[in-house]
């Protein structure tokens, strides 16, 4: 790529996915399966059996949360440095396996914190590096699919496994401890997966020379890399937490007992999306595609904003997996696209590192516009700022 450029993709003849990338699709989506099956209940969990405070689950979110973050960047970097993705990836991948068993043995808030804790630096040293590995194993023609692939298999376990909890919940009679032991063996499978079936290509064999880790590393990476960072902070200040979505399927009548179902609506739209979105950014520019999600996230904050009911939220939670599918693989793949093959470790770990921040950042102005103004207010303040990061990717040097 040409030096001040930002061609995100062109049209390519067909080809195939590397076996790798499906297996590294596969590692995702059992994790997540095993993650949200423990996920999707460990609140009611905390509250009904260890008698945790909202305070306390907020505060272990948080620092969960925030740990993963800050793991990604040098987790990334130590990669390159490194010069082999996958030791990082196993690693990450097996610390979050290994904290699967403490949660049915957990006796109290601050040994679920303990578990949290470990699985979320398990979780951040894992991403960068395979996210690279993704980079590395796929040609550039078919990058979009391949990123496309992990994110929908990704989806599709973060919607099989709260399903799964639902259902193991009628089958165990409630009890916690049996589904989260359950849990255990997908987490099981995936580290075997990676292990046996992952092998990285000779050229992520070399170790790179070191780059600063401050913010001087981000910078160095390049005018190219900067512009997506751009791109994707926008994409990423437009939206906020999903758990917005769940507390207005409340305030529209939606029981707890059936608040999982909206994460399963809105990760189905996604998974069946984020596939198809990232074989055809293989054949048009990536941007155009992102403009497409960004209108149809302003569409989805409309609906949401105005819902009279709750077909018609269902619809706005659809509108927004759209979104998601159209967007989260081919932000990942953007990176790809410009970032050094050598450095594309840190490159990854500085975009995880911002769009997490800037996540935090848009829901915590969620929060303060749903407590002052209500539910409408919230929702039509995202699709204003979606549609304004809409007209700046119209700006020079963004094609």
């Amino acid at each position: 790529m040409h030096s001040g450029q930002f061609r995100l993709s062109e049209p390519t003849a067909r080809t195939g996915l590397p076996n790798a990338v499906w297996a590294l699709g596969l590692v995702s989506l059992f994790m997540d399966v095993s993650s949200e099956m423990i996920h999707s209940l460990l609140p009611v969990f905390m509250v009904s059996v260890l008698g945790a405070s909202a305070v306390t689950i907020g505060a272990i979110e948080g620092i969960a949360e925030a740990t993963a973050s800050m793991a990604k960047v040098f987790s990334g970097a130590l990669s390159d440095r490194m010069g082999k993705r996958k030791p990082l990836a196993l690693l990450g991948y097996g610390m979050a396996a290994l904290t699967k068993p403490m949660f049915p043995l957990a006796g109290s808030a601050s040994a679920i914190l303990l578990a949290r804790f470990v699985d979320r630096i398990g979780k951040g040293i894992r991403g960068a590096p395979r996210d690279a590995l993704i980079a590395d194993l796929t040609p550039a023609a078919v990058r979009g699919a391949a990123f496309g692939l992990r994110q929908t298999l990704d989806t599709v376990g973060a919607f099989v496994g709260p399903g799964l909890a639902l259902l193991l919940m009628v089958l165990f009679a409630g009890d916690f401890r049996a589904v989260f032991w359950v849990a255990v063996v997908p987490a099981l499978l995936a580290v075997a997966l990676l292990a046996l079936f992952v092998r990285e290509p000779p050229r992520a064999g070399a170790a790179s020379p070191p780059l600063a880790l401050g913010l001087r590393g981000a910078w160095a990476l390049g005018r190219d890399y900067q512009r997506v960072l751009w791109v994707g902070g926008l994409f990423t200040l437009a939206r906020f937490s999903e758990a917005f979505l769940v507390l207005r399927g409340q305030s529209l009548g939606l029981a707890d007992a059936y608040a999982p179902l909206i994460l399963v609506a809105l990760n189905l739209a996604f998974s069946l999306t984020a596939y198809p979105a990232g074989r055809l950014s293989d054949r048009v520019a990536r941007v155009r595609i992102l403009r497409v999600a960004l209108v149809v996230l302003v569409l989805a904050d409309a609906v949401l904003a105005w819902a009279p009911n709750l077909p018609t939220l269902f619809a706005g939670i659809a509108l927004w997996g759209l979104h998601l599918g159209l967007s989260q693989g081919l932000l990942s793949a953007m990176i790809a696209d410009v970032a050094p093959a050598e450095h594309r470790g840190a490159a990854f770990g500085w975009f995880h590192l911002l769009t997490g921040v800037l996540l935090l950042v848009a829901s915590t102005l969620a929060g303060v516009l749903w407590s002052q103004a209500g539910p409408a207010a919230t929702f039509i303040a995202g699709a204003v700022f979606a549609a304004a990061a809409t007209l700046s990717l119209h700006r020079p040097g963004v094609r």
